[in-house]
């Protein structure tokens, strides 16, 4: 949607974005919600389910899998270090 948006080809965005952050959009993406779903597991009390859902995962158990891969703790681990 952002490539058309920009009237570039999905590829040439990609190519254009990673040369410019050092990341893919998708990682950065990834990145960006992992780092707003640790505000919300440091700063509220919601549910895993609920940040999940509030981070753009609608699967609760994917999102503890990307929380894990970037991190090396779970959701939970990570909410109990506060």
């Amino acid at each position: 949607e952002i490539a058309g948006e920009l009237a570039m080809s999905p590829f040439h965005f990609a190519r254009v974005f990673k040369h410019t952050t050092g990341v893919a959009p998708h990682q950065y993406l990834l990145n960006r919600r992992i780092e707003s779903a640790k505000a919300l597991l440091r700063d509220t009390e919601l549910s895993i389910t609920e940040v999940a859902h509030r981070v753009g995962c609608t699967n609760p158990s994917h999102f503890s899998v990307l929380f894990h891969r970037a991190t090396t703790m779970t959701p939970s681990t990570f909410r109990q270090q506060r």
